[in-house]
């Protein structure tokens, strides 16, 4: 007796759909064999479900696995599976209908959207028919798992027609795919290249794959294992594979999640940035799965920007297979698994901190700089700040840092806000005058040294109740309501009366020799030990922002500032008797624009430094002679 083959027609819809896929330009046709590998992957899992289930079903024996043949000279690949197979009308409603919902708008956005249409095949449930984008011929020969099943096979040219035979041969239980290659898709024969499409997006999943007879996905999906089972040389391993870096991560973060949402995750951190000199940037994210199934390598919205030095693989069993990138992040599920994901790295990253300062210091050194980026992340500002670092007063070096709960720790009693300073290094920054103040009442200080710090600090605004401020433009009344420390009692004797009158003339003069240079001059109360210093009014601009925004080529108009004189100053104390007498002297008028324009020179903003260096050049001739004579 002969086989039985009937034509049929697909629905008019399929046509549509197959028409769209053969003349439409498509740049990642390599999708088809990751979507008949997920379909064999399905069949093998719907298996071993009826397998637990107590299911008698056939050849029992047979191992469960997928197999891939090539024949380069007939242009072929052949994917064969072991799982549930497929009986006549399974096939008819499988293969020769497309999924009951949605089919519409599938082909609507096929035709519409000018996108890779890996991003969207399998939305729909439309998977096997990317085939066609690569094959002009399929043939499908399959056995139903059920007892007593027959052999049932499928053809088609993608054209419209598929017929189905009953074939009278025995065969086995399970499902066998022939594609005959277009004359433009003969790649896809070569081992080459079918082995690097499985390896890019197959490799982790839970079948054998055999091409050619060789186990090609030989890398254990270890995000799926229980943390218990996995040793450290296992986690090391894996991340060599993933990252391709030499070393061994600083860390591992291994999380599986039951609820209210399913997912696994396996999170490294390196020893060392990947980011050199800021060229490597943009090469970061995480690789998304979904049941073991690469849906999108370096996914860059499972993780904020400034968390981008992590390096790992999420998989869930909740979002659909194949999502589009347009709508992925609309989506609820995945929504929700990177902000769990975000939260789990934070959380880690402050046990981290509590359990092992050092450890996290090393960290801190790689990496802080990307992670300061996490300043507007309002959603985890608590957690930002919690984990933000700096070095301080508080610090015997340059290396140590400061947390904000230690920061805190050393507030003054009625201390109001937190108190920072800028400068290219420590040294730098300890030199400033306006840090004269904060030594003067043992008032902590942060140090801030990178260009991204003051943003960082400006944006939070605060920590806890306590407001953020540059000591250029702090509340001096809230400073000096604070009590000096004992060590910084005056050095000098207080200025007599008479000389305190003179004093108050002598800003005056200040005034009238710098015009509108300053805002006003006036005493300093805030110094200690220098002479003078210049200070922003209340509220305006920090200095440090004002020269970023010139940077920026921000056209700000010159910035005026206030112009304090430290009246126990010993150079100061100088000038008044000089001031008093003779108020018109030339080298009075020189020393208060010399000491203008150092206090410029101090604060980053002098433009002109050929006049300073000219004055000064004059004054050495001059004092040397005095030296000489």
């Amino acid at each position: 007796m002969g086989n039985t083959t009937n034509k049929h027609e697909f629905k008019a819809e399929i046509k549509q759909l197959l028409d769209i896929l053969v003349h439409s330009l498509y740049t990642s046709r390599e999708i088809f064999l990751r979507e008949l590998i997920s379909n064999a992957s399905d069949a093998l899992d719907k298996l071993r479900f009826e397998s637990t289930k107590g299911t008698e079903f056939n050849e029992k024996d047979l191992p469960l696995e997928i197999k891939i043949a090539l024949n380069e000279t007939d242009a072929t690949l052949t994917i064969s599976d072991t799982g549930v197979g497929m009986t006549h009308d399974d096939i008819i409603s499988n293969i020769g209908t497309i999924a009951k919902s949605g089919s519409m708008e599938f082909i609507k956005q096929l035709k519409d959207a000018n996108q890779d249409t890996g991003s969207i095949i399998g939305k729909f449930g439309v998977g096997f028919y990317s085939v066609f984008m690569v094959a002009k011929e399929v043939v499908i020969t399959t056995k139903s798992f059920l007892p007593g099943s027959k052999v049932i096979q499928w053809k088609s040219d993608g054209l419209g027609e598929y017929e189905i035979a009953e074939l009278e041969e025995e065969g086995s239980r399970g499902t066998s795919i022939t594609i005959h290659l277009k004359d433009d898709a003969k790649e896809f024969a070569t081992k080459f290249r079918v082995e690097s499409i499985i390896k890019k997006h197959s490799s982790f999943i839970s079948f054998p794959i055999y091409l050619e007879n060789e186990k090609v996905n030989t890398v254990t999906a270890l995000w799926r294992e229980p943390k218990s089972s996995v040793t450290k040389e296992q986690y090391t391993e894996f991340y060599k594979f993933l990252s391709y870096d030499s070393q061994e991560p600083a860390d591992t973060i291994h999380v599986a999640i039951d609820a209210p949402i399913q997912f696994n995750s396996l999170l490294f951190i390196p020893k060392n940035s990947f980011d050199f000199f800021g060229f490597n940037k943009d090469n970061y994210g995480l690789d998304l799965y979904v049941r073991r199934v690469l849906i999108q390598h370096k996914n860059k919205d499972l993780l904020p920007e400034y968390l981008s030095f992590v390096r790992g693989v999420v998989d869930s069993e909740d979002i659909p297979l194949n999502i589009s990138r347009e709508t992925l992040q609309e989506n609820v599920i995945f929504s929700k698994i990177a902000s769990s994901v975000t939260s789990q790295v934070l959380s880690y990253l402050l046990k981290k901190a509590k359990d092992d300062a050092t450890s996290y210091a090393e960290f801190w050194k790689e990496h802080g700089k990307v992670f300061k980026l996490g300043y507007g992340d309002y959603v985890n500002q608590e957690k930002f700040l919690h984990l933000l670092r700096f070095n301080s007063s508080l610090n015997d070096d340059g290396e140590s840092l400061t947390s904000m709960e230690e920061y805190s720790a050393k507030m003054k009693e009625n201390q109001k806000g937190i108190y920072y300073a800028f400068g290219p290094n420590r040294a730098s920054i300890l030199a400033n005058p306006l840090l004269e103040v904060f030594k003067k009442k043992g008032i902590p200080v942060f140090f801030l040294v990178e260009p991204v710090d003051e943003f960082v600090l400006s944006s939070v605004r605060k920590y806890k109740d306590f407001e953020f401020h540059s000591v250029d433009n702090s509340d001096l009344a809230k400073l000096d309501e604070l009590p000096d420390m004992p060590e910084h009692a005056p050095k000098l004797p207080p200025l007599p009366e008479d000389d305190e009158k003179i004093f108050a003339t002598l800003l005056v003069k200040v005034k009238e020799v710098l015009g509108d240079n300053i805002l006003e001059a006036k005493e300093s109360k805030r110094l200690t030990d220098s002479a003078v210093c210049l200070v922003n009014e209340d509220d305006s601009i920090s200095s440090t922002m004002q020269k970023f925004m010139r940077l920026s080529n921000k056209d700000l108009g010159a910035q005026k500032k206030i112009f304090e004189v430290n009246k126990n100053n010993l150079l100061v104390r100088n000038l008044i008797q000089i001031f008093k007498k003779d108020s018109n002297d030339e080298f009075l008028k020189n020393m208060i624009y010399q000491l203008f324009e150092v206090a410029q020179l101090t604060d980053g903003d002098l433009l002109d430094v050929h006049t300073l260096s000219g004055r000064l050049n004059k004054y050495f001739e001059e004092s040397s002679n005095w030296y000489i004579k």
